[in-house]
């Protein structure tokens, strides 16, 4: 199967580029820049896209490729497209001038295109792209071809026929660039010729033969199940590989939504029929282990860390009767693994993930089947393995559950307050039809009491906001604009019928800058 590779350079909008060229067709692979070449060349890219990044090429420190790897590229015939940074750092390889302009280009731009033929073919004479840069590339190297600029920036994009290098000072990956996907088309079919072959039906397949390979027809694996959609296709996937030397571990950690741990079981015990389901009432022990805890970096890590120690436990209890476990299935998806470990090291690490929490003497063997997968795709793939459409589109939860939706300390109380806020939004959106449209909806506990009220009489109680946002992949997000009416109506039940909350606020921030979750 054809690939494209991605080299990061630690842009902000890396991984939204091997989105959009799986959506065209073609399976894509994010590395870091200094990836050695060897694994590289193991990959075998039909073509390569170099991301953009924080950097000038020109600083010290910045990062750089190889001139091996150049090399190779023009030994191979490997079409390259280079995107903001990338687009800089070609020209500067190759002895041409970068420097920072007066002028900075930021947002949504009108570029004249030049010449049409090749990677612009199909677009208009003037398109709006979508810039975010402060270099400009004053003088190209011989055998550069001029291909679109703008008012304040000579040269937006370039190609050298010859060598297989082409460039776009834009972002072609963001939705602001109208044109971004036929772009991309453009150079995935036209220049680099690649095959679409990427089809979740064949990975489908695929998957399930590599996993009974890997686990073989004796061995038994296990999986922490939450009832969420990335643990669910993947119990889901490995229960049609293994079928019964499956085991899913059901883990209450007393920071569920509310009727959660009851739905999960008649889910996958009496719907789907899983015959190794287990479930652990462990809310107690979380509870104990995140009293007076109110860093969210130490809440995350209490309850990863929690959470193996007791799936240990409960595994050491599971292998006295079965011995031939051997696997731990995890349901860790790609942008699980982006912002718990950047693939670049210039990019920043935002949160960690209970996933990625393990042990490092953990005796089991690790398995994520989706891990190079995004969540649509996830979805995709379980409903074609047969997944209710309730468990599928299931808004995301964090692994941490409640405790990131709570700021500040944890205690039964105000987590009952946060469950019964939170089924409130979620009833009144199913209600309006839109849950299906909404990326995620979730009420957060904030530890902030105002004066209000209620009758006669002056109250003072806790402050709950509402985060809804809509998204495509997580990756980026804006909060959704919806009806003032809906949101009077959810803000007047939540205060009505949840004791101890008087007031209620919406939150209207887009991710970046904000994370989707307020910890």
């Amino acid at each position: 199967m054809d690939k494209i590779i991605i080299i990061d350079f630690g842009g902000q909008y890396c991984h939204l580029i091997a989105r959009r060229i799986r959506d065209l067709g073609v399976f894509s692979e994010i590395c870091p820049y200094d990836i050695q070449l060897k694994n590289l060349k193991a990959k075998s890219p039909k073509g390569i896209i170099l991301s953009g990044g924080p950097n000038s090429v020109y600083e010290k420190g910045s990062p750089h490729l190889s001139d091996e790897f150049y090399n190779y590229i023009s030994q191979e015939q490997v079409p390259v497209l280079g995107i903001c940074y990338g687009f800089h750092l070609i020209i500067h390889h190759l002895n041409g001038k970068i420097e920072s302009h007066t002028l900075k280009e930021y947002g949504k731009t009108e570029i004249k295109i030049i010449k049409s033929e090749g990677l612009f073919e199909g677009l208009d004479r003037t398109e709006i792209v979508w810039m975010s840069h402060g270099d400009q590339v004053k003088e190209m190297p011989e055998g550069f071809e001029k291909l679109a600029s703008s008012e304040t920036c000579p040269i937006v994009a370039y190609r050298n026929d010859q060598k297989l290098l082409y460039g776009v000072q834009f972002h072609p990956e963001v939705s602001h660039t109208q044109k971004g996907p036929q772009i991309l088309e453009n150079f995935i079919s036209n220049i680099v010729h690649a095959e679409k072959e990427w089809e979740l039906k064949n990975w489908i397949e695929n998957s399930i033969n590599i996993i009974y390979k890997k686990i073989g027809s004796h061995d038994r694996a296990i999986l922490g199940l939450s009832g969420g959609v990335d643990s669910s296709v993947a119990a889901v996937l490995l229960h049609k590989a293994i079928g019964e030397r499956l085991h899913c571990i059901f883990v209450n950690n007393g920071v569920l939504r509310k009727n959660e741990a009851f739905e999960v079981q008649k889910t996958f015990q009496d719907e789907l029929g899983f015959q190794n389901f287990h479930y652990v009432d462990a809310e107690e022990e979380f509870l104990q282990s995140l009293q007076g805890i109110e860093d969210p970096e130490e809440k995350r890590k209490i309850i990863g860390h929690k959470f193996i120690e007791i799936f240990e436990n409960k595994t050491i209890e599971l292998e006295k009767k079965y011995p031939s476990i051997k696997f731990l299935v995890q349901g860790t998806i790609y942008p699980d693994r982006v912002e718990t470990a950047a693939t670049s090291k210039t990019a920043a690490k935002i949160k960690s993930h209970h996933n990625l929490t393990l042990p490092e003497d953990m005796k089991l063997k690790v398995l994520e089947p989706l891990k190079d997968l995004y969540k649509d795709e996830v979805r995709k793939i379980g409903l074609k393995l047969g997944l209710p459409e309730e468990i599928v589109h299931r808004h995301p939860f964090p692994g941490p559950g409640l405790a990131v939706r709570i700021v500040g300390t944890i205690n039964k109380e105000r987590l009952e307050i946060l469950r019964e806020a939170d089924a409130i939004l979620i009833e009144e959106i199913r209600k309006e039809g839109i849950y299906r449209e909404i990326w995620q909806a979730f009420c957060v506990f904030l530890p902030l009491k105002t004066v209000g009220i209620m009758g006669d009489y002056r109250t003072y109680e806790y402050l709950c906001a509402m985060r809804i946002v809509e998204s495509q992949d997580a990756m980026t997000a804006n909060f959704a604009k919806l009806d003032w009416d809906f949101l009077e109506r959810v803000s007047t039940r939540i205060i009505n019928e949840v004791k101890s909350i008087n007031r209620v606020v919406y939150d209207i921030s887009n991710k970046p800058p904000a994370t989707i979750e307020f910890e």
